[in-house]
Formats: structure tokens, sequence, C-alpha cells
């Protein structure tokens, strides 16, 4: 009996009792559904994790100086002197951080104010969409000059052109000289609500002297940690006390957020596999009752010269059959059920096509495992023994 003749036979065998073959693979459609739903979300997740942490800039250091004392600060001059002479460092930007009100004729606008060098903007990975940057005259001058985030521009002016118009920032006028690219959100809420203006400003606007944050840019993995190490020797130098200071690696972040997310999915899916080993289950047990049931079949097929073989194949195929149903079934029920956990939980969800193949190999796989044990059982029935069944 040649392999199409059997598939014929085994698609027969479980049209004929629809209700039961599908109760029957219900546990693997509902263990490969848990499968890829929770590995789509999961993936999902950690991608948009993964862009917030990313919209920060890459290989990035943030250090945060608490101080020690009364020595709380650094002055930008200070920062720039501490990350003197370190290989490897693309760019540093002390911060100013604080809140602002924005207006514009009758219009107006909470946002964050970020008071910044001119190497913020290769720092952070800032793109414009009109205008220009600040500069290093914007900064030794204290310029009044401002750079607005996405939000901003387009609640302040509309669909306009703000470049060259003055705003009031805290009351101060300041005039636009761009408007970044959307970035959106990031770990510390949207970066398209900020607006940027010199650093040397920000401290007199805000009444503050020296900054306590500051960015800096290495040019690749290995760079940021030899850069990491030396400052944190610099400002251990400093203040003499390792709680005075925190520096945070982007890299290592990442690092961390992928490895964790790694770990949950797996461990969420070796869960849901679980499932699946119960619906192999359920098809041995229903494999187990058709080989009761069709016991004259199998001893009328042994009687015109079917070879145990051949019946060990049919019921393998069968058994194969419904497991391989059952894991369509399930991928397409998983993808639809991440789509709607997803769109719940206002995170992207991406179909894992890798995992999609695995899933289905699983089921495939469970389906003949537990399929092997009722085959066998009908491959060793005695011809004359089963002819005599009623």
């Amino acid at each position: 009996m040649d392999f199409a003749t059997s598939l014929k036979m085994g698609l027969k065998a479980i049209m004929s009792n629809r209700l039961r073959s599908g109760l029957t693979i219900l546990g693997v459609v509902i263990g490969v559904a848990a499968v890829i739903g929770v590995v789509a979300v999961a993936q999902g997740s950690q991608r948009q994790v993964t862009s917030q942490i990313e919209s920060l800039g890459t290989y990035l250091l943030t250090v945060s100086v608490r101080g020690r004392g009364a020595d709380k600060v650094l002055t930008c001059d200070e920062v720039m002197e501490l990350t003197g002479g370190i290989d490897g460092i693309v760019g540093v930007s002390p911060v100013v951080t604080g809140s602002a009100t924005a207006k514009y004729g009758t219009r107006k606008y909470d946002c964050s104010l970020l008071g910044v060098n001119e190497q913020y903007a290769t720092v952070r990975d800032l793109r414009l969409e009109t205008g220009r940057f600040l500069t290093q005259i914007d900064i030794s001058t204290r310029q009044k000059v401002v750079l607005l985030g996405q939000n901003v521009g387009a609640e302040l002016f509309g669909p306009s052109d703000p470049v060259g118009k003055e705003i009031k920032i805290n009351g101060q006028t300041f005039t636009v000289i761009g408007v970044l690219a959307p970035r959106g959100g990031g770990p510390a809420g949207t970066e398209d609500d900020h607006v940027l203006i010199p650093v040397t400003s920000a401290e007199r606007l805000l009444g503050r002297r020296g900054v306590s944050t500051f960015y800096i840019k290495g040019q690749d993995k290995e760079a940021v940690e030899q850069i990491s190490t030396a400052i944190s020797d610099r400002l251990y130098r400093r203040f003499r006390d390792q709680d005075a200071y925190r520096i945070f690696d982007q890299t290592q972040m990442l690092e961390t957020v992928t490895n964790i997310s790694q770990t949950l999915t797996l461990m969420l899916a070796s869960i849901a596999f679980i499932s699946l080993l119960v619906g192999g289950i359920g098809i041995m047990n229903i494999m187990l009752v058709s080989v009761v049931e069709r016991t004259r079949e199998i001893g009328l097929r042994k009687a015109v010269g079917a070879t145990r073989r051949d019946v060990m194949r049919q019921f393998l195929l069968e058994s194969a059959m419904l497991s391989g149903i059952g894991g369509v079934v399930g991928i397409i029920t998983g993808a639809i059920l991440a789509r709607g956990i997803a769109s719940a939980i206002k995170v992207p969800a991406v179909f894992p096509w890798a995992g999609a193949g695995i899933a289905l190999g699983l089921a495939l796989a469970v389906g003949i495992g537990f399929g092997i044990y009722p085959a066998s059982r009908a491959a060793n029935l005695e011809p004359i023994e089963a002819l005599r069944t009623e």
C-alpha cells in the first residue's frame, strides 16, 4: 500500500467522526496557540522596550552625580575636564532638566526643558526636521535660542514653519532655530515633548548652577566599557564615595532586557508545551479506541496481504495527521490571540515564524510519539483473531 493510499484512508477515518476528531486535537490546538501567543507577545514587548532604550542613543553612558556633602553638582567645564583625554569618546553633553511652559501667541504647551551643549545631537542621535542644531557660540554666549520637539512645534505652530519666530519659555523670549524629527516614546516618556536650549541659558532660566547628569557617547561597545571604567575611577577620586555617582550603561541594559525576555519566553513556552503533551495523550487514547473499533478491518487487511509495517504506518499516519491539523489550527488561533492581547496591552505583536515552525514540528512529534503504542497494538493483531471479533 503506497503513501497516497494511506493518506486517503487516514483522511477518511478522521472525517468519518468529525466531532471526535475535533475534540481529540483540541489539546494540541490549545498548546500550539499558547506557544505562538506567548512568544509573539513576548517578542513584541522586547522589541518595544529595546526600541525605547535605543532611542536614548547608541553606545550611550548616562552619568548621574549625587555628590557628597556640599559638592553635589559639576560645572559644565568640570564635566568636559572629567571626560577629557579618554580614548573612544565621540561626544559629551552636560544636561540641565526642568519643566517649562512654551507659549506662542494664545497657544501654550507644557513641556520638558533640557539645557544641552552643541554635542547633544551627536550623543543622542538626533535628527532635524527643519532648522539647525545648537552651536558652540550659542553655548558660550548664552543665546536665547530653542529647538522644539515634534509635539511642541505642532501644538504651537501647526503646519507652519516656526524657524525664526519667537516664543516665550517660562516668561522669557527665545528664538526658534529648529524642529526635531519625531522620536516617539522613551523610557521617561515621549521625547517629542522636549524643548532644547543652551545649557548656559538653562542654568540662568532655572536658577541653577552646574549639572547633575551628563551623557557620553562611545565609538563602540568595547569603547563604552573602557570609558565607563575610566569615568568611574575619576569620579571616585573626586568624591571618594561610590554612592556619590551612578553610571548607566545602555548597552548592558539592552543585554539584560534581552536575556530576561528570552528566559521568560522560554519558561512560558515550556509551560504551554505541557498542553501539547496533554493533547498527545488525548490522541493516544482515541487511537486506542480506533484500534478496538477497527479490529475486524485490520484483520481483513492482513488477511488480504497487508504487512505489519503497512498497518503500523497507517495508524501512525492518522495520528500524525490529527496532530498536524491541530498544529496548523493552533498556529492560526495563536496569531489571532496574540494580536488581540497585543492590542489590549498596547504592544506590537511579532509573529514568530521560526517559533511557528518549531511548534508545528513539536505537534507532529507529539502525535507520532503518542501514536506509536496504538499503532504497535494494531500491527500486532493476529488476522484470525481479529476477524473473529464482533
